[in-house]
């Protein structure tokens, strides 16, 4: 790191004394678990998709398991899904015990590809998990027309549209999540939403175990804290905020890379990016080379966190091959720090060591 220079870390949340005090509320209340804070949080997330209902529980991974069980798939089942995606999709899939089918990405936008979706279609498939990555929709509109249950993952890109519509309001089932480094943080927690009363009932059955007539062996302890949801409702009204900042923070990205061999995020026609992840693509200057480490650790000498904006791809740990686009992204694409708390002075701090980074070629 440059001497002098603060590190910038690549995540961080944006916390006000808002949240503080509507966490205070709470704890003076005497009621931390579930309860009332945690109903207004539904209601409130359900009337931002335009949705009938959302069911609150621990974590965004719990969330898509919830919405997998809803949907009554297990064993002998497929779930679509693609490989450039965090773990938790496939490990939702796993733990219900269906079978995922991994299927590549658009070169430009690392969205799960609708028509390889279509070739990858069997009599089995159940559903397609669709993770609308770092800000950006996948192409609802294709996918859509492929006849199977869509589950929408928005844990990146609430406030972001398709089409004139809004992401989270085209599958059946949409999912969010509320860890720290998300959108909208709750410090942790999700949430599935749906308008279909059928499907938010059998999410609410497999949520808790306690007050039910019958026993049912799928129902665990997977409820959301009143702690949780206060942040989480405090979080939902600053989202407007969060996200203009967030654009207007993309644009100052795009105006320091204008000219320099950084490929800049894509943004399809009919589709709007909320930039959850400024995601760049970088050149392969040497073969055989690892650039994309050797530029994450430049960047860091000049004082900017970056990261890979996917760990490892899911066909990587399952040795899989015939990915060749998320290969790509695996060997070239670079997130940059980009979030609401993002002061002034850090933005350009930022910026230039974008500018030297990539006028390096």
């Amino acid at each position: 790191m440059t001497t002098g220079t603060t590190m910038i870390p690549h995540s961080r949340p944006s916390i006000d004394q808002e949240e503080i005090r509507a966490v205070t509320d709470v704890l003076q209340s005497g009621h931390l678990a579930q309860g009332a804070v945690v109903e207004r949080f539904e209601r409130g997330m359900a009337a931002y998709f335009g949705a009938a209902g959302g069911v609150a529980v621990n974590s965004g991974t719990m969330a898509l398991e919830v919405a997998l069980r809803a949907l009554g798939i297990g064993p002998g089942d497929e779930v679509l899904l693609p490989s450039y995606v965090c773990a938790a999709p496939w490990q939702a899939v796993q733990r219900v015990g269906a079978q995922a089918r991994l299927v590549d990405i658009e070169p430009e936008t690392f969205q799960i590809d609708a028509d390889l979706a279509r070739a990858a279609i069997t009599s089995r498939t159940r559903a397609i998990i669709v993770p609308h990555l770092f800000g950006l929709p996948a192409d609802l509109t294709a996918l859509a027309q492929l006849g199977v249950p869509l589950i929408e993952d928005c844990a990146q890109t609430l406030g972001a549209m398709e089409q004139g519509r809004a992401v989270g309001s085209v599958g059946v089932l949409t999912v969010c999540s509320f860890y720290a480094n998300k959108l909208l943080c709750a410090g942790e927690g999700g949430m599935l939403l749906s308008s279909n009363s059928v499907l938010l009932e059998r999410a609410r059955a497999l949520r808790e175990y306690d007050g039910s007539p019958s026993l049912n062996p799928q129902a665990t302890n997977l409820k959301m804290t009143d702690l949780q949801a206060a942040v989480g409702l405090v979080q939902l009204n600053r989202l407007p905020e969060f996200l203009e900042r967030r654009v207007s923070l993309a644009l100052g990205y795009r105006e320091a890379l204008a000219g320099t061999s950084a490929i800049l995020p894509s943004v399809p026609a009919g589709r709007s990016h909320v930039y959850y992840r400024f995601v760049v693509r970088i050149s392969q200057r040497r073969s055989g080379s690892d650039e994309l480490s050797e530029c994450l650790g430049r960047m860091e000498r000049q004082g900017v966190q970056c990261r890979k904006p996917v760990f490892r791809s899911l066909h990587c740990y399952l040795g899989l091959e015939g990915f060749p686009a998320t290969e790509a992204a695996e060997r070239e694409a670079l997130s940059v720090p980009l979030y609401p708390a993002l002061t002034g002075e850090e933005a350009a701090q930022v910026f230039m060591a974008m500018r030297d980074e990539w006028r390096r070629e």
